[in-house]
């Protein structure tokens, strides 16, 4: 049916529905006056504006439907790239960037992903963190560093690197020196300054690398029950 006229707008009839082979979850809405289909839209803006055959829209109306298609299949690309693992603000901004999307769209799409909790800057990096300790053996200062290159605030980072154990945190250095240490060769003050700048390349703040040296040297069948500091001087 061609388009008809309401105050002066053009208007148009829904004459059929059709699933959109080439992508999942949308559908073609087609008018009998266009070889071409009026629009593709996702099948929750079809539900959500009750796009039904006979339905009458106006030109205002076909606009506000394309303009809430492009947020609802951005929120979806942004809800797919989340399904791999968790992200921060900032890379699905990053992300959304990269597929062209307009940066007032990515705004948006960003503030309700924060308002439905789907992502969270401040939890990503307390869970971010004991992760890289844990499996990564990385000292609080280079995941610290870590976050932030994610896009994560310098106050979250600092305070997610706050709440990582301490204990925890040696014993990951410790672990770390005593493999590293058969693997150096030198003198033992040498072999100390390698270690400590080794542990220090991880993250791992001064007094940590002090204690985690010290450990891996005294077990050391080389290196007895004798220690001394003068390395780190």
């Amino acid at each position: 049916m061609e388009p008809r006229g309401r105050n002066g707008q053009e208007v148009y009839q829904i004459d059929a529905i059709a699933k959109d082979v080439l992508q999942k979850g949308r559908f073609l809405i087609c008018t009998e006056s266009r070889q071409e289909p009026l629009l593709s839209v996702h099948e929750d803006i079809l539900v959500q504006y009750r796009l039904i055959k006979g339905r009458m829209l106006t030109g205002v109306e076909l606009e506000e439907i394309k303009r809430e298609d492009r947020r609802q299949s951005a929120y979806a690309l942004a809800i797919t790239y989340l399904g791999t693992k968790p992200r921060t603000r900032k890379e699905i901004e990053r992300y959304l960037s990269r597929k062209q999307l307009e940066p007032e769209l990515i705004e948006q799409i960003a503030d309700r992903l924060e308002a439905e909790k789907t992502i969270d800057d401040r939890e990503y990096a307390r869970m971010y963190a004991r992760q890289r300790l844990r499996n990564h053996a990385k000292g609080r200062l280079a995941i610290k560093q870590e976050l932030q290159q994610r896009g994560v605030s310098k106050t979250a980072a600092a305070q997610a690197v706050s709440e990582l154990d301490e204990e925890a945190e040696l014993a990951a250095a410790i672990r770390a020196a005593s493999r590293k240490w058969g693997f150096l060769k030198g003198e033992m003050r040498d072999r100390k300054r390698k270690l400590a700048m080794f542990l220090m390349r991880k993250g791992y703040p001064s007094g940590v690398v002090r204690e985690a040296v010290k450990a891996a040297a005294i077990a050391s069948p080389d290196e007895g029950d004798s220690y001394d500091e003068e390395w780190m001087d």
